[in-house]
């Protein structure tokens, strides 16, 4: 196995290939894609499809696509949500957002062309290979991405706001908006790799604890983080009126929670063996120190 910057500089290389593979787009929607796939950010999906996929014994390498295009497709999410009528918002990673930018209409455009292209390549990758596991994977990541898991979960939340606060219902859009994306990865690199159906059970219970962690770590940023360190606007929840883990469960029983799901990661990703999980472990038990 790799290190984590080691998998995040492969995915780095790689980003910067994909969108002229793509062919003649056009030049001003070229570079909001860019501007947006471009300005950072922990890439900690892609890093994580790569390790999981190579820790089953895959290649790295040939599980690249749609490395890039998970990534691809988390970048459109971010575009779509700071638009002014999602949570308007206008830092993202330390950049204006793309909107502030390049205007609603191109940003809208920008993510839907990230989208689009992401289906693309991984397809071109899947249509390459001898096996159906391409195939596999790429339903796997636009499941996870879609009306049953992701946008579910953004619907969830914007239909939760103004409305009872519920630790229940705030899981619910939590499962869907953050940790479906963080099991894409585990489902789809272990797929890409031929791994046997109980380890990638193990994957999905990972992703899922993990993805709950880095959630209500999230939440705890909004309100202590360090702007410089974030690379967008604090306390934007609460001015929003949002349902929280701080707001429901206050900053030491969210702390406590994230704790419990980090460790439940930490299980799951120790069902693994006897493959070398080290990464996955250490990530469970950073989460809780992260400062962006």
């Amino acid at each position: 196995m790799r290190t984590f910057d080691e998998y995040r500089s492969m995915t780095e290389t790689a980003l910067t290939q994909v969108l002229p593979g793509i062919g003649a787009i056009p030049d001003r929607l070229a570079e909001a894609m860019d501007y947006s796939l471009s300005a950072g950010g922990k890439r900690i999906r892609p890093v994580l499809l790569l390790a999981a996929c190579e820790m089953a014994g895959g290649s790295p390498e040939e599980a690249l696509p749609f490395a890039c295009a998970l990534e691809m497709i988390h970048t459109y999410s971010l575009i779509h949500d700071d638009l002014p009528a999602m949570d308007n918002d206008d830092l993202r990673r330390g950049k204006p957002t793309n909107h502030k930018v390049f205007g609603e209409d191109i940003a809208i455009l920008a993510g839907d062309g990230l989208l689009n292209a992401a289906g693309e390549i991984m397809a071109r990758a899947a249509l390459a290979r001898e096996d159906r596991n391409g195939l596999r994977a790429m339903e796997s990541i636009l499941r996870h991405a879609g009306v049953t898991g992701m946008i579910a979960g953004q619907i969830y939340d914007l239909s939760a706001e103004g409305g009872e606060p519920s630790l229940e219902e705030l899981k619910r859009i939590h499962v869907h908006k953050t940790a479906d994306l963080l099991q894409a990865p585990l489902e789809a690199g272990l797929i890409l790799a031929g791994a046997p159906e109980e380890m990638i059970a193990n994957g999905l219970a990972y992703g899922y604890h993990f993805g709950l962690a880095f959630q209500m770590t999230d939440d705890l940023l909004d309100v202590i983080g360090d702007v410089s360190l974030l690379g967008k606007k604090t306390g934007m929840d609460a001015e929003r009126g949002k349902m929280t883990w701080v707001s429901l469960r206050g900053t030491d029983g969210t702390r406590e929670d994230a704790r419990r799901e980090a460790e439940a990661a930490i299980a799951a990703a120790e069902r693994m063996a006897p493959w070398d999980t080290e990464l996955f472990v250490r990530l469970a038990r950073n989460v809780l120190d992260r400062v962006q």
